[in-house]
C-alpha cells in the first residue's frame, strides 16, 4: 500500500513564457504559433507542427497587444501579415470562451457532488 503512495508522485507541469508578457504559464494554457521550415505560419493547437514556436496566453487582451506592437514580426524575423494577426485573436477568443466554459461546468459538478 505504502508503494502505490510514493509511486503517484505529482507530475512537474511542463511551463513556457509568453511572448508578450514575459510570464510564465502552463503549456496547455497557451497557444502555439508556428513557422513552418517553408517559411509560413501557422497555428498549433497540438503542438506537434515542425519549426520555430513561439507561445502566446489564452487571453484577447494579449492577442491584441500583440497586434498592436507587432510582436510576431520580432519574434519571427519576418513581416506577418494583419490577416493572421486577426485570425489569432478569434482564435483566442474561442479557446478563452471554452476554457470559461469548462472551468464553469466542473465548477458546477464539484457544487452538485
Amino acid at each position: 500500500m505504502v508503494k502505490k503512495q510514493q509511486q503517484l508522485k505529482a507530475r512537474k507541469l511542463p511551463m513556457r513564457k509568453d511572448i508578450v508578457s514575459g510570464q510564465m504559464f502552463p503549456k496547455k494554457d497557451l497557444v502555439r504559433i508556428v513557422k513552418t521550415p517553408q517559411g509560413e505560419l501557422k497555428l498549433d493547437p497540438t503542438g506537434r507542427l515542425n519549426g520555430h514556436g513561439a507561445y502566446l496566453g489564452v487571453d484577447v487582451t494579449l492577442a491584441i497587444k500583440a497586434k498592436a506592437d507587432k510582436i510576431l514580426d520580432s519574434v519571427f524575423e519576418m513581416t506577418v501579415a494583419d490577416d493572421f494577426y486577426d485570425q489569432l485573436i478569434s482564435f483566442v477568443k474561442h479557446q478563452q470562451a471554452r476554457k470559461e466554459l469548462f472551468s464553469h461546468e466542473q465548477i458546477i459538478k464539484a457544487e452538485n457532488s
